[in-house]
């Protein structure tokens, strides 16, 4: 582990804490507000903890991004992916076009995407690149101050290499896809946005993830390994025979190591972010399977990084739970996705939205004029 991140997960150590000042504010509030005790459920949780991350008790969380990190990986060499890589490709274009999952969805709400390569195999035209994650200033169509609309180009090559056969990339690439993380979440700080999500676009990276996931909690390839995309029987007993394979005589404890053994520079990327989003003190939202597993990389390098963690959808890819339960995280909701790109964080995002509402602009029994006597006996029988 190189000096400069060994600084940053320091850091993170020393000053990863929330304000428990703001959190006991958050929650005498809550206690006030006019409802039954715990009424809004998860929804006063979100809150609390937002306040704690901001050290404010209202809060407002309009201004929102999400960071998509693009890269192929060279395992898919052994049929354990159902798409070509020319998918990873299209898509990582299609993002900037508004034309995929997250990103219609990201029109839709207004939510600017950071779209990085960090590794896609195929060329991508050198129009469509920029080497800046920002982007200032005026044109005849208008002005501009933000995230770039472009994709930034921070490729670490043309994929990685097949970890059936050998290391999926040197130690020293994983921590440079790390530090790009850094660099995403301290792009987004400086441009004011006050949360952000974490995706990803890989073809091959659900077999990465599994493999990153069953290291760090000392699971099989069977506990982790799911379809992917839609992989058939074959393809899936392949898959978790290759897991079990790469994984043999990792060291759970060795979080760099096994990122660069058996890892994606996509998936590096991502624990890059959500380390970024404790260093910056922002809140981040995490989506499905891979999104997860890179969380709680995060998590086992600095531990208070949890303290920003919201999450969104559970994924039906099979070791999202298993990922979930480790990191200590719920999910918002779940409606059968198992899209990945960062898919979920807008929907996250209008429910963190909500619970920002409900403390907000809720009146206190007080304010109300509402007499709260009536939930004394509920309060000592605990009947909420």
């Amino acid at each position: 582990m190189n000096l400069q991140l060994k600084e940053i997960i320091t850091t993170i150590d020393e000053m990863g804490d929330l304000s428990q000042t703001a959190i006991d504010e958050a929650r005498a509030r809550q206690k006030v507000l006019a409802k039954p005790t715990g009424a809004l459920g998860t929804l006063e949780d979100i809150s609390i903890q937002l306040a704690g991350i901001t050290g404010k008790v209202k809060n407002d969380m309009k201004k929102q991004a999400i960071v998509i990190m693009s890269a192929d990986n060279g395992v898919v060499e052994e049929g354990v992916a159902s798409a070509p890589q020319s998918v990873t490709l299209s898509q990582t274009i299609n993002f900037t076009r508004h034309y995929t999952g997250v990103s219609s969805m990201a029109k839709y709400f207004g939510i600017d995407l950071l779209v990085v390569d960090m590794g896609v195999k195929m060329t991508i035209p050198p129009q469509l690149y920029t080497d800046q994650m920002t982007e200032h200033g005026c044109s005849d169509t208008g002005c501009k101050r933000g995230l770039t609309g472009k994709i930034v180009n921070r490729s670490l090559g043309r994929g990685t290499k097949n970890l059936a056969k050998e290391p999926a990339m040197t130690e020293e690439d994983a921590l440079r896809a790390i530090m790009t993380g850094m660099e995403a979440a301290e792009a987004i700080k400086r441009e004011g946005y006050d949360i952000f999500g974490i995706g990803e676009m890989g073809i091959g990276n659900t077999t990465t993830s599994a493999c990153v996931l069953a290291a760090l909690c000392g699971k099989t390839g069977d506990d982790v390994v799911g379809r992917g995309g839609g992989l058939n029987d074959e393809g899936l007993s392949k898959k978790i025979r290759i897991v079990d394979e790469a994984i043999a005589g990792l060291d759970s404890s060795d979080v760099a190591g096994i990122l660069a053994k058996v890892g994606g520079f996509d998936i590096c990327a991502m624990v890059g972010a959500f380390l970024g989003a404790a260093y910056y003190k922002m809140p981040v939202v995490i989506d499905g399977y891979i999104s997860a597993v890179a969380a709680l990389a995060a998590v086992r390098l600095a531990p208070k990084c949890k303290n920003y963690m919201f999450g969104s959808h559970q994924s039906k890819e099979k070791g999202y739970l298993v990922a979930m339960d480790a990191l200590g995280v719920e999910p918002y909701f779940n409606l059968g996705m198992r899209l990945g790109e960062g898919s979920g964080c807008p929907i996250s995002f209008k429910i963190i939205e909500t619970a920002c509402a409900t403390m907000n602009g809720m009146a206190t029994f007080a304010e109300g004029a509402i007499d709260a006597d009536y939930l004394e006996e509920g309060k000592k029988g605990n009947f909420f």
